[in-house]
């Protein structure tokens, strides 16, 4: 784990993963939630559906190269608490 890098371990579904905010991932999260530029990312963020707090997630796994926990996570049983406080922590690393 590179704390450098702004990335976070957190527990989803009893296992450890890495998330990380990077450039990419923030590309993704701004197409899955329709909008554009952090501010408008920042707003989008304070009422997250389950579905968008999902997709946010694995935005986050797949900048932190969890791409398979990315891959099957709407399979798997990650309570939703631990999804958004995950989320939390991915972003507040990259805040610094």
């Amino acid at each position: 784990m590179n704390g450098a890098r702004g990335e976070v371990r957190v527990m989803l579904a009893g296992h450890e993963r890495r998330l990380c905010l990077t450039l990419g991932a923030l590309a993704e999260i701004e197409t899955a939630l329709g909008v554009d530029g952090l501010e408008a990312v920042a707003e989008r963020m304070r009422r997250l559906s389950a579905r968008d707090l999902l997709a946010v997630l694995e935005a986050l796994l797949r900048g932190g190269g969890e791409d398979e926990a990315a891959v099957g996570l709407s399979r798997a049983e990650v309570d939703p608490r631990e999804a958004a406080h995950g989320v939390a922590r991915a972003f507040a690393a990259c805040a610094g």
